[in-house]
């Protein structure tokens, strides 16, 4: 299979290790210490702080507590470290994206290629119908990319950038753009994960998404009918100010439409499967040239230099690239609008990645993981209660895991055999995967999708957790169809 997420992980046939030694209370000591400390460390310690280093390092205790609970259960410290050494090691292309995207960021600030998507977008995209629009747009790029990655690195930056100009919550305009993002991700068949689930399930991928569609259109239609309600009562504080922040953004860059042409370019390049890597660095490029065609004044001053010369341009950029860079304006509310972290910007993000991964990896070593499935699975014998069981262990191995693939992975082998003998179709299981595993990964601070997101866009997952309607809401819907028997497909040949 070929993966065509801008995350480039090639999901691969994850092997479950099993621990006779342990049993389900061992499994989940970790798992309630962990929780118990992120608890005290985000809402009485460091508060919105907390992502700044405190809450990675709660993960590596979360991560020796299970150590602990694994040497008493006979697993090897070798062991565990392979684990983790494993787990960290698939992270590398998200890792590599991270900085590719700040990188990308930056010269995409400083090219005015996002001060033109801001100036406009506010022109064309009233208040009223700011939040409706986000879903849209970002769902029909994300069918076309078949990444919610690569729409939130793209759109989904301007997009916030005119939500803050406009003064709209950044909370609410994230929740927008990742509800239409994680839509399309899971209708695109280029989407790595919609291939995942039905390989994991025992079916095919055409059926899966037309199967899928019956639970995900409804979910998408609740969460554009909320936003759409939402935003006929916004009054955001900067409309009336939308003359001076237009003025002030022309009067710090060149803005044209030509500059449409980079983002246009990194989206067919992604259509066209190209690897993400490369389109990432593509638009880096571009950005980079057309800073230097747009906005020369812009480069000479991040260059240091006093005039243009090859030197400032290359430090320019390359400042841009890789560090805090900004550019003046006469608007102090644009401030932060038109400033940039590079590929330094994103190490917080991977930082947190890499300390979840090291917890998830030890989880797996000691045999919780597969505990908690099991113990999930034998909890109910209803069709209805298969399904929950089936919704609940994604959603605890988003939390445990911290990553989305072992959350269709693990579920997929566990449960394939339990649908299989209740007489229902694999598309059920896939279905499932996919409104459980797939979408909730990014509601998790310290899962892989969450951590990223949430540092692509800026916004904490705390803030915009409540609007990431269509995230939150499909568990809901899948559990809805299963309780009333709506549309559950039974296996040829069974009652």
């Amino acid at each position: 299979m070929q993966s065509q997420d801008i995350d480039p992980r090639e999901p691969k046939d994850e092997h479950i290790v099993e621990n006779k030694e342990l049993n389900i209370w061992e499994a989940l000591i970790p798992v309630f210490a962990l929780v118990i400390m992120l608890f005290y460390n985000v809402f009485y310690a460091f508060g919105d702080d907390a992502l700044s280093g405190s809450n990675q390092f709660i993960l590596l205790l979360g991560a020796a507590v299970a150590a602990i609970v694994g040497v008493f259960n006979k697993v090897g410290f070798e062991q565990m470290l392979s684990e983790v050494a494993e787990n960290v090691q698939s992270t590398t292309g998200a890792i590599l994206i991270l900085l590719m995207v700040g990188s990308l960021a930056g010269t995409w600030m400083i090219s005015g290629i996002i001060p033109t998507m801001i100036y406009y977008g506010m022109q064309v995209l009233n208040p009223t119908i700011f939040l409706a629009s986000c879903v849209v747009i970002c769902a029909i790029i994300s069918i076309a990319t078949g990444s919610s990655w690569t729409t939130s690195a793209t759109v989904g930056i301007a997009l916030i950038g005119i939500a803050d100009a406009l003064g709209i919550s950044l909370g609410m305009t994230a929740g927008a753009v990742l509800s239409g993002a994680y839509f399309g991700d899971k209708l695109s068949p280029l989407s790595d994960t919609t291939n995942l689930a039905p390989a994991m399930a025992g079916t095919d991928l055409f059926t899966h998404i037309r199967y899928m569609t019956l639970t995900t259109v409804p979910t998408i239609s609740v969460a554009l009918i909320v936003f759409i309600i939402i935003g006929l009562g916004l009054e955001p504080e900067g409309v009336a100010d939308t003359a001076s922040i237009l003025s002030s953004i022309e009067g710090s860059f060149n803005i044209s439409p030509w500059l449409f042409l980079v983002p246009v370019i990194v989206i067919l390049m992604i259509i066209k499967k190209t690897p993400p890597l490369v389109a990432l660095l593509v638009g880096t490029l571009l950005g980079g040239a057309a800073a230097l065609i747009f906005q020369p004044e812009i480069v000479q001053t991040i260059g240091g230099g006093e005039t243009l010369d090859f030197k400032t341009a290359y430090k320019g950029i390359m400042n841009a690239i890789t560090v805090d860079t900004s550019v003046a304006t006469d608007n102090e509310a644009l401030s932060d609008l038109f400033s940039a972290g590079g590929m330094s910007g994103m190490l917080g993000t991977i930082w947190l990645i890499i300390c979840a991964m090291v917890f998830g990896g030890v989880m797996d070593a000691i045999g919780a993981l597969s505990a908690i499935s099991k113990a999930l699975l034998k909890l109910f014998h209803t069709t209805f209660g298969l399904f929950a069981s089936t919704v609940a262990s994604c959603l605890a191995l988003n939390v445990t895991a911290s990553d989305q693939y072992l959350a269709i992975v693990v579920p997929g082998k566990m449960y394939a055999k339990a649908y299989r003998e209740k007489g229902l179709a694999p598309e059920n299981l896939s279905r499932t995967l996919e409104d459980s595993g797939t979408v909730t990964s990014v509601l998790v601070p310290w899962n892989t999708c969450g951590a990223y997101q949430s540092g692509v866009l800026g916004v904490s997952v705390a803030d915009y957790f409540f609007y990431a309607i269509f995230n939150w809401l499909s568990p809901f819907m899948t559990l809805l169809f299963a309780a009333f028997s709506i549309k559950i497909r039974q296996l040829r040949g069974s009652k």
